[in-house]
């Protein structure tokens, strides 16, 4: 699996392995390229969700990416 849905699949992997803020998200996956939407594809889909927790927002994987993310098989990862 290669392009965007692969990116979408890393976006998800690099999520779900440690608490990640709505700012350090933007910071590292959001951007311009209206050919790699990664951040806005995971949304749309909805496979990441953002939560408002203590006064910050957080970034989760919602059950939906959970279970995309089953699907990768670990020579994908």
């Amino acid at each position: 699996m290669n392009g965007p849905e692969s990116l979408v699949l890393d976006l998800l992997e690099w999520t779900v392995k440690a608490p990640r803020t709505y700012r350090e998200t933007m910071d590292v996956w959001r951007t311009s390229c209206p050919r790699l939407p990664v951040w806005e594809d995971a949304v749309d889909r909805g496979l990441i969700q953002c939560v408002r927790a203590n006064g910050t927002t957080m970034v989760t994987v919602t059950d939906e990416g959970l279970a995309l993310l089953a699907t990768r098989s670990p020579a994908e990862a």
